[in-house]
């Protein structure tokens, strides 16, 4: 009996587990598909995590990570006491959270609008239009507007011929922050209406229909129907963009655009270690230490905000 018990007991335990092993082979094919992205993340998100412990580390190129002494948390404690590093973490956070409130509404604004044209052909040629600045690299668009916005650039000589004062949009610390936001809206504006585009197509039509028959306008469409269809996605986005608050300022963008003249206003934290590991050849466990407050601060907000969607009523994202 104890046998048939014991043996009866094993049945029932591993009867799930078989039926999960006969649904994954029945699903091998997707699986393989799967594979190779799976691949990615483990060779190039998490394997490259093992080299973060070089931040508690006094590494050594000769002794290797493993073999390099531990240096009792002197890499953080240095990176606190750095009055640059303080600087640069406030202007990683003006120009993130100014990116939030004055970047993230525009894609939103614009979809509504383009929602609203009842032309096929007008909404594609607008949305192919201000989509298309998106596939230009920022090595490019820094080229134009160096050669646009310079002190001898198109902009200036115009200026000139006109008897005004020449301008330095790219070297005067008041207006470089003004004109990343402006650029940045200009070239990811259109790429961001896709998700919120793609959020109003499944909006059932037959709502917009039965408003028309109730004698609704345009606006009010928008702002009862239109509005509460997308206003998940726009959620999930915001807090997925609040959760990337510290390497949201723009490396890329920054890095191509900024200058000796304006860092007291544009050098963040991706710029700051960049500059201290390739420039300055600063050891790379203080870089290392510098990245990792960066990932710890992002996940604590990336929390915060799923916490504060979820106080508001929203679903989140976990």
């Amino acid at each position: 009996m104890a046998m048939n018990s014991l043996s009866g007991g094993t049945t029932v335990s591993t009867r799930p587990m078989r039926k999960l092993l006969e649904r994954m082979w029945q699903a091998r094919y997707l699986y393989l598909l799967v594979l190779p992205l799976l691949a990615y993340y483990v060779i190039f998100q998490y394997l490259p995590m093992y080299g973060v412990i070089i931040a508690f580390k006094s590494y050594n190129f000769a002794k290797g990570i493993i073999g390099s002494p531990w240096n009792d948390f002197e890499h953080f404690r240095y990176m606190f006491q750095l009055p640059q590093f303080w600087h640069v973490l406030k202007n990683t956070l003006v120009i993130a959270f100014g990116r939030l409130i004055i970047e993230f509404p525009f894609p939103i604004v614009f979809a509504l609008l383009l929602h609203e044209i009842r032309s096929a052909r007008w909404k594609r040629f607008y949305q192919t239009v201000f989509t298309f600045p998106h596939f230009l690299s920022w090595i490019i668009v820094s080229g134009i507007l160096s050669n646009f916005l310079y002190d001898m650039g198109m902009l200036n000589q115009i200026l000139q011929y006109l008897g005004f004062q020449k301008v330095s949009l790219l070297t005067d610390p008041s207006s470089f922050v003004g004109m990343l936001f402006t650029t940045n809206i200009w070239k990811e504006m259109g790429w961001g209406t896709i998700i919120y585009l793609a959020a109003m197509a499944g909006i059932d039509p037959t709502l917009y229909e039965a408003a028309s028959i109730d004698g609704a306008g345009r606006l009010q469409k928008m702002r009862m129907i239109t509005w509460p269809g997308i206003k998940s996605t726009v959620v999930v986005l915001f807090i997925l963009a609040v959760g990337n608050t510290m390497g949201g300022a723009g490396f890329d963008q920054i890095f191509n655009l900024y200058n000796p003249g304006v860092y007291s206003v544009a050098d963040i934290l991706d710029t700051f270690i960049y500059r201290l590991t390739f420039y300055e050849g600063s050891d790379f466990g203080f870089t290392t230490a510098v990245g990792l407050f960066k990932s710890i601060v992002n996940c604590l907000l990336l929390f915060s905000a799923n916490l504060l969607a979820k106080r508001m009523g929203e679903r989140g994202i976990f």
